[in-house]
């Protein structure tokens, strides 16, 4: 009599990392779901300039990337090869892929909130250079100042030639 083994024993299934084709990680998310995949793709609030105007948009925190979870052993994975938006699987050997490392992705996931937006943990100190991310002055980098209480900080700009004080949020701004 032989017994199968659960879930429950073997662990969680590991991560694989799937290179996407260019600007298609939506479609790939989505044929990946159909397909029964669990996908992961970190998304992060950018402003980009499309037609003059600036536009706050969702894009992957790893653009051409998205993680996929799925065991190598039981089912037909290489379908993720043939799948829409995907290019291949990434792989360091002849032809298996590589998983990646479950704390890392566990990790990533963690600094996710529940809109699947990156929440950056960055400890800004007065002195050191930060960069928008999105709002009118994304791109700039400006110096902080100081830090008050309500998650928000005093930073110092150059603006035609002058230094100006603002205050921004800490969500607008990353480590330059």
């Amino acid at each position: 009599m032989t017994a199968t083994r659960s879930e429950k024993d073997v662990g969680p299934k590991p991560w694989y990392l799937a290179q996407l084709k260019p600007n298609a990680w939506r479609i790939a998310e989505k044929n990946l779901h159909r397909q029964g995949f669990t996908v992961f793709n970190p998304l992060e609030k950018r402003t980009v300039a499309r037609r003059g105007r600036f536009k706050s948009e969702l894009q992957p925190v790893f653009p051409g990337y998205l993680f996929v979870q799925f065991d190598p052993t039981a089912g037909p994975w290489r379908v993720i090869n043939s799948t829409y938006g995907v290019a291949r699987l990434v792989t360091f050997e002849s032809d298996r892929p590589q998983a990646v490392p479950t704390d890392l992705v566990e990790a990533i996931r963690a600094r996710c909130g529940d809109d699947g937006c990156f929440q950056p943990q960055e400890a800004f100190a007065p002195g050191s250079a930060v960069r928008f991310t999105t709002g009118p002055f994304a791109e700039f980098v400006a110096t902080v100042e100081a830090i008050a209480p309500d998650k928000r900080i005093w930073v110092m700009l150059e603006i035609m030639g002058q230094e100006t004080r603002i205050l921004a949020n800490q969500a607008t701004v990353k480590q330059a």
